[in-house]
């Protein structure tokens, strides 16, 4: 009992320190994803709250096909209470991964309770205590938009918890309460954190793991329960391979790949060297791993392109191998790195997702602390020297978050530590570049102003590097009246026809129309649709893109049969997107076609699920003629 106090104070303490480690992070800005996510889409800033505003919400999130809905409505609910304001949107990222803190210990104490840890209470706190200030898990806290991850994360460490206990539950007696307690938190703990991200489909297989590590699929007479191998079939093995095969159709298409700068094979090869190298960057990291952006990775082009690669294959063998090895002496070391390499089976293989993101080993990370902590805090041989080494780790995270923590409490502060990290990396010159626009507010007497040129004619440069810098010449040099260097529209344009433009470059291109529609920039037509023409050049071009050259040519170009056919053909490419139709029912009604106008309104009501299109369409209906009849 004395040992169990013990380790909920020090668990207390741990939080104490967390909160104040990231205090000063949380009133920095929005970043990156939490522009499209919050900033730029109104749904989750509702006037009011009411049935009508919270479901248009939580179906809103451009992020997945899937909207993560309570993710969402989170975000929806934050603005209600406290505006745009980021500081509370911070604020709950941090509680929610103080609870999640406070589930990984229960989590780790009954993990090292059933595999007779001595001291388990304390072990588990240390264990919890230094997940809480890893600094890998800092963008899932201060990154707003990464709430996503960390909220289905404590359904899944909720799933995690009830199937442990009843598994426990099912240890002592033979009646089915323990078993069913088990389904139902595996299956509520799933669904529940798919609300949230995608990311808590791998729940099924963290609860497998455990299940082969440390029950051994046993029942309470001490042999093998077969109604745990069909529950497994059927939540995990069955649903892998439907949705694998799913998966496998799209990613073999050569399209799905067409905006990547890697191909399949290419992605696996370097997913290899990346995995590897988190396990450095949690437990050893260094400042120059941590740089948020991490777009200047060298791409595998084959095992020994570069060797790493080679080198990286043969260590994640070692390390699965080692799980079988270990898996009856040291069961939660097993366990540790069984759950560390699970933890990227969904965003390490075969999706075509980018490369690399920090937040995603925010429960990876807990894998390799099961693994790591429970060694250096055992007793025996060394053991002072082991304990040294862990007080060494907890006060290395602990400074190096504090440090990060305190760089995100300020914009400029944080762009500039991000670029100083991360040199070579386009998104992180370009992010100091774009600080100093906004913080010149477009006034050519600002000293911001002239700081902005050089970071982003390095990240215009640099290898890799999308239209956005470009961009960000071109408009603000257009907003403050001075010359627009040809060679930033030559640049421009040879980007976006070398490569399938990314959703990057389609932000560029919608920037410099908005830009333009506003009456805020001169730009040159001509070069706007050499620029557009040059993105439109490849198979297939995004519905955003389609969108903002439709934008272009309605606006600025008065060309009204190219806008709408652009507007057409963004419906084409995106039909469930319903800002693209509703954008084409406007043209149609100003160029009085009602019949027309009328046949994509009864497509837009089609789409209009819980009523989250209500607004849209009446103010839709609003605009029709009068002697125009609603169907």
């Amino acid at each position: 009992m004395n040992a169990r106090a013990n380790g909920a104070r020090f668990m207390l303490l741990a939080m104490l320190v967390t909160v104040a480690i990231y205090w000063s992070g949380l009133y920095g800005g929005f970043l990156f994803d939490d522009y499209p996510n919050i900033i730029e889409n109104t749904a989750v800033q509702p006037e009011r709250l009411g049935a009508a505003e919270l479901v248009r919400a939580a179906l809103s999130s451009p992020a997945s096909e899937f909207r993560r809905p309570l993710a969402s409505l989170s975000f929806a609910i934050n603005y209600l209470t406290g505006g745009l304001d980021p500081f509370w949107m911070k604020l709950t990222n941090l509680l929610i991964h103080l609870v999640n803190g406070i589930l990984f210990y229960r989590l780790s104490q009954r993990l090292l309770s059933r595999c007779g840890t001595r001291d388990a209470g304390r072990v588990a706190a240390l264990i919890a205590a230094s997940w809480l200030v890893l600094p890998i898990n800092l963008t899932a806290v201060l990154y707003v938009v990464q709430r996503m991850e960390s909220l289905a994360n404590l359904f899944v460490l909720l799933g995690l918890i009830g199937y442990v206990a009843g598994r426990e539950q099912m240890l002592r007696d033979k009646r089915a309460g323990g078993f069913l307690l088990s389904v139902f938190s595996v299956i509520a703990g799933t669904l529940l954190g798919l609300t949230a991200k995608e990311t808590a489909i791998l729940l099924p297989l963290y609860a497998a793991l455990i299940e082969c590590f440390v029950y051994g699929f046993r029942g309470a007479n001490g042999r093998h329960d077969a109604r745990l191998s069909v529950l497994f079939t059927l939540i995990l093995a069955l649903p892998f391979a439907l949705g694998f095969a799913w998966q496998l159709r799209i990613v073999l298409n050569p399209a799905a790949w067409a905006s990547r700068p890697f191909t399949l094979d290419e992605r696996l090869l370097s997913e290899a060297r990346i995995v590897v190298d988190y396990i450095g960057w949690t437990l050893l990291p260094m400042p120059g791993a941590l740089s948020f952006y991490h777009d200047d990775f060298v791409i595998s082009r084959g095992v020994l392109q570069p060797w790493t690669t080679a080198a990286s294959l043969v260590a994640l063998l070692a390390l699965s191998a080692g799980c079988v090895a270990m898996r009856k002496r040291w069961p939660l070391a097993a366990l540790g790195i069984a759950l560390y390499l699970g933890a990227h089976t969904l965003t390490a293989t075969i999706l075509p997702l980018e490369l690399i993101y920090e937040h995603r080993n925010y429960f990876a990370s807990f894998g390799l602390l099961l693994t790591l902590v429970p060694l250096l805090m055992a007793g025996g041989p060394m053991s002072v020297a082991r304990r040294a080494l862990l007080s060494g780790l907890l006060l290395l995270w602990t400074m190096l978050t504090a440090i990060t923590a305190y760089a995100w409490g300020e914009p400029l502060r944080l762009a500039r530590e991000y670029a100083a990290r991360a040199p070579d990396s386009p998104r992180a010159q370009y992010d100091l570049g774009r600080t100093y626009v906004v913080l010149s507010q477009y006034q050519s007497d600002s000293p911001f102003a002239a700081l902005a040129y050089e970071p982003l004619e390095r990240a215009a440069a640099l290898p890799g590097s999308t239209s956005l810098p470009e961009q960000a010449l071109i408009m603000m040099n257009a907003r403050m009246g001075r010359p627009i260097d040809e060679r930033w529209w030559d640049s421009l344009s040879a980007k976006l026809a070398a490569r399938t433009p990314g959703a990057q470059d389609d932000s560029a291109m919608g920037a410099l129309t908005k830009c333009a529609r506003e009456g805020l920039c001169a730009l040159p037509p001509q070069r706007m649709v050499d620029a557009f023409l040059a993105a439109l050049s490849h198979g297939q071009p995004s519905a955003r893109m389609l969108s903002a050259y439709g934008d272009y040519a309605w606006n600025i170009l008065d060309d009204r049969r190219l806008a709408e056919q652009l507007a057409r053909d963004a419906v084409a490419a995106a039909p469930r997107e319903t800002i693209y139709r509703i954008t084409l029912i406007r043209m149609l009604l100003a160029q009085g076609k009602v019949d027309e106008s009328r046949e994509q309104l009864d497509a837009l009501e089609a789409l209009n699920t819980q009523g989250r299109l209500d607004r849209d369409i009446i103010e839709l209906q609003s605009l029709f003629p009068a002697d125009a009849h609603a169907g």
